[in-house]
Parts: structure tokens; sequence; C-alpha cells
């Protein structure tokens, strides 16, 4: 009898706990996780691995790379990766086999390399632009171009293009109207190159030819319609109907030039970067440049893969990041230990909306940062000395 009154009890309890649950009663928040269909590529600075990192559910796959070290580019569909071997004259592609459709994600097969190649002189310079891939090869003045519907193909090789430059250290972007602003180098000049611009067509041919000699020549980016490279005194604005001009360095800059130009697609806005100042809005319309961050102290400046934040990384250790679309800094603090500025291989930043991710070579690890918590850290185990990163895949958890 006793014992019956219990279980009746126990029940009655039960009861009144379920109904407790109430369907207005606020929702237990899901644990903070990357979107599903991220992937990060990470190479090894002395070894030939390359490893996949899915931050979703923390698992990796390694695979052999021919040569050690690869330059890691998503491309713009951000299913693949190009992996650059300069000194190996070499180009291959990584596939991460997520197919991307507007609304969902299709998982199209597993990661592996891509079939075509590209064995153009000392690669160095990578773009992207819908499906297609271009690479500049520094030692002979050449495009290689690729399109993802071969990447497959036994036996392919990326198509060159001879843009009748001499070799040198260059850059190149796509126009939306299909046409490629190259750089070039000028005999002539007593400067360093590159010294200018032109723009060429699929063939090769010369559509405008170079109007603004410049010097210096480093780093670019496009919008489509405009393409800015880095020059000594300023940025040289190049548009696709051939017209080009300099937006200045801010004074006292004297002869510094930014490196880096980045295009931030979610923010609509160009970004210069130089360590010996900062980063800086380059803004086309005002012919200016206004800075976001003044610091000479940053290891790393990038964007996050939606364009919308720019990343810095100082060799203290400090993250900071700044809203693209105001300049303003909405959040900083100390991820990692300082870095020594003599360091062969230094740590590299990547990120998305939710995590900034670092590949740190000293440790064998990728950490994966919340961007809401920078004290919520998921350390990665990856090869011995991780020095390259890209992000890859897509900012969502929608399958089919």
């Amino acid at each position: 009898m006793r014992a019956s009154f219990y279980k009746l009890f126990l029940s009655f309890l039960a009861v009144a706990a379920f109904s407790s649950c109430d369907k207005n009663d606020p929702e237990i928040a899901e644990p903070a996780t990357e979107f599903r269909y991220v992937r990060l590529l990470v190479a090894d600075g002395t070894a030939n691995t390359i490893t996949q990192v899915n931050p979703y559910d923390g698992t990796t796959s390694t695979f052999e790379a021919p040569y050690a070290n690869a330059n890691l580019y998503s491309t713009a569909s951000g299913r693949f990766a190009a992996m650059l071997f300069g000194s190996q004259n070499h180009v291959q592609f990584f596939d991460t086999g997520l197919e991307y459709h507007g609304d969902h994600v299709d998982v199209k097969g597993t990661p592996k390399f891509g079939a075509m190649t590209s064995s153009g002189s000392r690669p160095s310079h990578f773009k992207s632009e819908g499906t297609e891939s271009i690479v500049f090869n520094d030692g002979d003045g050449t495009l290689s171009v690729g399109s993802e519907a071969d990447f497959h193909t036994p036996g392919a090789t990326m198509r060159v293009i001879q843009a009748g430059v001499a070799p040198h250290h260059g850059a190149m972007a796509k126009f939306s109207n299909g046409n490629y602003a190259i750089t070039l180098t000028d005999p002539a000049s007593s400067l360093s190159g590159p010294h200018g611009v032109k723009i060429i067509n699929s063939a090769g041919a010369t559509v405008h030819a170079s109007s603004l000699p410049v010097s210096r020549l480093h780093g670019n980016a496009t919008d489509g319609s405009n393409a800015v490279f880095g020059v000594e005194g300023g940025a040289l604005v190049v548009t696709q109907a051939g017209q080009q001009r300099l937006i200045p360095n801010p004074e006292g800059w004297g002869t510094t030039r930014v490196g880096t130009v980045l295009y931030a697609k979610g923010a609509n806005k160009f970004i210069g970067y130089t360590n010996l100042k900062g980063a800086y809005f380059i803004d086309l319309a005002s012919n200016r440049f206004t800075p976001i961050i003044e610091n000479t102290d940053i290891m790393q400046c990038k964007l996050d893969a939606a364009g919308k934040n720019l990343l810095a990384l100082l060799h203290d250790g400090t993250l900071k990041v700044y809203d693209l679309a105001s300049g303003n800094l909405k959040k900083e603090g100390n991820v990692i230990a300082p870095t020594n500025t003599a360091d062969t291989f230094k740590p590299v930043l990547e990120a998305t909306a939710k995590y900034a991710y670092i590949a740190v070579p000293a440790l064998g690890e990728v950490h994966q940062i919340s961007l809401t918590n920078f004290s919520q850290v998921q350390k990665h185990t990856v090869s011995g000395q991780p020095t390259k990163l890209a992000v890859l895949g897509y900012e969502t958890n929608e399958s089919h």
C-alpha cells in the first residue's frame, strides 16, 4: 500500500514538472557552433600535408600535396581552393565536395584534389571571378586561366594567355565585362616596378594601354568595375572603360605605399593596408584615404568571409574587429601569446561571421575563437607547422 502511494506521488511530480514546461517559456539556446558547411584548409610549412578542418563537428582529414607550404586561396564560388607552389612552378586545386545552390548546399562528393594543373613559371598572384580562376606567372608574364567545370577533367591544364608583358612580380584583376587589368614594367624607367597597368581581353590583345606611369606597384582588388592597385604615392584606380587616376596617400606618408588592397564585398568598400601605417578605407567617391586602424604592430589584417568586418591581429596577441559599415571598432582582446617579429613562420588569420581562425605554427594548431566571446576557444590539432590557412565553403546550415 505504501509502495503504491509512493509511486502515485512520483507520477504526480512528473506530470507537474512536465506541465510547467509551458510552450511560452523561453527556449534553451543551442550550443554555439560554426555554420555546418564552412571548411578550413591548412598547409604545412615544411611537410607536404594538407589538412581540411570541419569546424562544425571538429573533424579533420589529411591529404598529401606534391610540395610543402602551399599558398592557399578560396575560389569565388567557395567550393574549391587554389594551391600555388611558386618555386615548383605548379598550381592545382582542392575540392571541398560542397556545392551551393542559393538556398542550400549539396554534398557532391568527398574532399579531394582536382585534376587540373598549371605549370606556369613562378605562379605568384591568384584571383577568382565567378567560376574562373586566374594566376599571374611572374617568371614569364603570362596568365593561367581555368574554369571550375574542368577542374576534375583528367589531364586538364589551365589555359595560358600571352599578355604581352615582360616577366615581373605582377598582378591582375578581372572586370565584369570579361577583360583583365594586368601590370607591366617599363624598361626605360629608372624607378622600381611594376610601372603601370593595361587592360587586355581574353585573347591577350591590348584593349586599353597604360596611361598613368607609376612605380612600386603591389597589391590589388576589384569590385568588377574598378581595379585598385597600391603604388608609391597612393592608390591607382583603373576602370574597366580604361580611365586611370591616382588617389594620393595621406599627407606625411612620403614614399609609403599600401602593399595590400582588399575589396570588402559585404560593405562594398576598398581597404588598403601597410604595416608601416595601418589599414585605411580607399574611398573612390571622395578620392581619399580614411583611417580604420592606425597601428604599426599589425601582424595580419584580413576580411571576414562575407566582407563585412576587418580583423587585425597584432604581434602582442591582440585581436581587433572593425565593422566596415561604420569603420568602428566592435571588439578587441588578447587571443594568443605574443609573436616574435623575427619569427620565420608567424600565425595566420582568417575569419567567418562567427569565428576568427588563427593557425599557430609553433603549436601545430588552429585556434577557433568566438567573435562574441574571445575566451571561448576551440583548438584543432593539424600538422606539425601550419603556415597557410583558407576559409572555404558556405556560411549556412541549409541542406537539400
